[in-house]
């Protein structure tokens, strides 16, 4: 398990929306979609998942790193890594903490786009 702020991420993926991570594309915004914090449905419900909430997320992140797109173009590049098997669901932990590190809500949020 990795640790961040108090909080445990699990090193497996099971089911959540499509058996994956969010996809990496680009996030499409509609009037419905809030990129507050917090607008992520909380852990217990992570069955509840919809695609709009990982748009959601991306758009969060984006906005977060409206200044360093570099950082949200590596965060598009960890996802697409991970899409294609090209690394485990332990290395995208690893490395989207890091990437995000100093931004506990953003990690945090991750978190919920994965398994209990």
């Amino acid at each position: 398990r990795v640790s961040q702020g108090g909080r445990n991420f699990n090193n497996t993926v099971g089911s959540n929306v499509g058996g994956t991570l969010p996809s990496p594309s680009p996030p499409v915004s509609s009037p419905s979609t809030r990129v507050e914090q917090g607008n992520y449905p909380p852990n217990s419900d992570r069955r509840l998942l919809r695609v709009e909430d990982a748009l959601a997320y991306l758009e969060h992140v984006k906005s977060r790193f409206h200044d360093k797109p570099s950082v949200y173009n590596q965060f598009l590049d960890i996802m697409k890594e991970f899409k294609a098997q090209l690394i485990d669901t332990n290395r995208v932990i690893e490395r989207v903490s890091q990437l995000f590190r100093g931004h506990t809500e953003l990690i945090l949020a991750f978190d919920t786009f994965l398994p209990p």
